[in-house]
């Protein structure tokens, strides 16, 4: 936010500049060099005396009064032949100096102007100029005054705008707290703004913005906690009377089709503790953060896996040390990741976590990866698989089973820790799962 006003502010010293130079250039091309003006009215008494007092002598008494004014004057009066004069200038000064204006050289404080254009001053005298040297010209004073006046302009357009920007940049800074703590999940989080702020038309369409979509999630997980509760209560009844008519069936084929229906119980069962979790944590579940061992713990992680023919290799650092997070969440996301890894793999799942530099000045991470030797996850794919019940085409059948919600589940532990998820190939040949997480 910072980052923005200092551009504005750049911008409106960029422009005041460039108006500054746009206004330079429009009067010198309309009116004249400025400068040159201020230079002609500072020689004016040089000028009146050549035009007033000089050029109305009588033919026989110009050089004569000019010698008068040499001797009484600071400035330099010579007379030089035209032709150096020409060398001298160029452009509008030339065409000028031809005419037989008066031209002057600010840059030398000096001005010329031909004697005259017929020789009636004196023999040979169109061939001759009048140069006056020394004149009393400061246009670094008058240079100063202008930078003086557009100063000025400059700070009483930037003060008011600088108030204005404060109010601006304190009311955006606030909608920006706004949406910070409302993208960290706290979804209470309002601007409540007073009507004279600047930017209260849109702090109010925020506000409202929120409002409905915190009243949608309430919703949405109050729908999911509820139905889910009330599914737990049919599907006890269910399994007690499948226990009961079991015990009843005296046909093996009735038993094994009570064997089936009692899988798929589980298997609802299952989902609703699945969906459950997944309520409590896009709920803001609080973490119960606690200092442990994060290698011993992974370990643990692994030795309570339900028995598989493809046998888990662990590579731990054994610098991994302690770590303060939720034991039980963050090992059930490596857990999540583990059991997502033996359905897929071929012949070898790796399980890895070591300590890594972090991003910037954030010192350093801890990462933890989950590989398989399986099919591997398409680039296209990698972003959706965390989506609840999103699976990919492969897993839809009851061989490899799942309901889509592991991963999800996995990730939003994940970022609760202020961690990431990440997936990408493996050098096993199939998927390799990263998490990343503060050390």
């Amino acid at each position: 936010m910072n980052r923005l006003f200092f551009r504005f502010f750049v911008l409106v010293l960029l422009s005041i500049s460039a108006a500054a130079f746009i206004v330079y250039f429009a009067i010198t091309w309309l009116f004249g060099d400025p400068l040159e003006n201020i230079a002609r009215r500072q020689a004016s008494a040089q000028i009146f005396l050549l035009e007033q007092y000089i050029d109305q002598a009588p033919a026989d008494q110009w050089l004569e009064r000019l010698n008068k004014v040499r001797e009484v004057s600071k400035v330099q009066y010579e007379l030089l032949p035209a032709a150096s004069v020409r060398r001298q200038l160029a452009g509008h000064d030339a065409r000028a100096f031809e005419r037989g204006e008066l031209v002057l050289d600010v840059g030398r404080k000096a001005f010329y102007r031909r004697v005259d254009l017929d020789g009636q001053r004196y023999i040979g005298s169109e061939e001759e100029a009048l140069s006056a040297q020394n004149l009393p010209i400061d246009v670094g004073f008058a240079m100063q005054l202008e930078m003086v006046r557009y100063v000025i302009v400059a700070l009483v357009l930037l003060v008011p705008i600088g108030f204005w920007s404060r109010a601006h940049w304190r009311s955006l800074q606030r909608l920006s707290n706004v949406a910070d703590r409302f993208g960290e999940g706290e979804l209470s989080a309002r601007a409540h703004m007073q009507p004279r702020d600047s930017v209260y038309p849109l702090a109010e369409r925020i506000d409202h913005m929120a409002d409905r979509i915190e009243r949608l999630l309430a919703a949405q997980r109050n729908l999911l906690h509820s139905v889910s509760h009330e599914i737990r209560t049919p599907i006890a009844r269910l399994e007690f009377a499948m226990e009961l008519l079991r015990d009843a069936a005296g046909h093996s084929a009735l038993v094994k089709r009570i064997d089936g229906m009692q899988g798929d119980l589980a298997e609802l069962k299952e989902l609703v503790n699945e969906l459950l979790g997944m309520a409590r944590l896009d709920a803001g579940q609080s973490l119960q953060r606690q200092p442990f061992a994060l290698g011993p713990a992974l370990e643990q992680c692994v030795a309570t896996l339900p028995p598989a023919a493809i046998p888990v290799r662990s590579e731990l650092a054994p610098d991994l040390g302690e770590i303060s997070a939720d034991q039980r969440l963050l090992l059930r996301a490596v857990g999540n990741l583990l059991r997502n890894a033996l359905k897929y793999a071929n012949g070898q799942v790796r399980l890895s976590a070591s300590r890594v530099d972090g991003p910037g000045e954030a010192g350093q991470a801890l990462r933890i990866s989950v590989e398989d030797d399986g099919p591997g996850i398409p680039e296209d794919e990698r972003e959706r698989i965390f989506e609840p019940f999103y699976r990919l085409d492969r897993s839809r059948d009851r061989s490899t089973g799942g309901f889509g919600l592991g991963l999800s589940i996995a990730s939003k532990a994940i970022a609760l820790h202020g961690g990431k998820l990440a997936v990408d190939a493996s050098p096993l040949g199939g998927a390799r799962f990263l998490i990343t997480l503060p050390a």
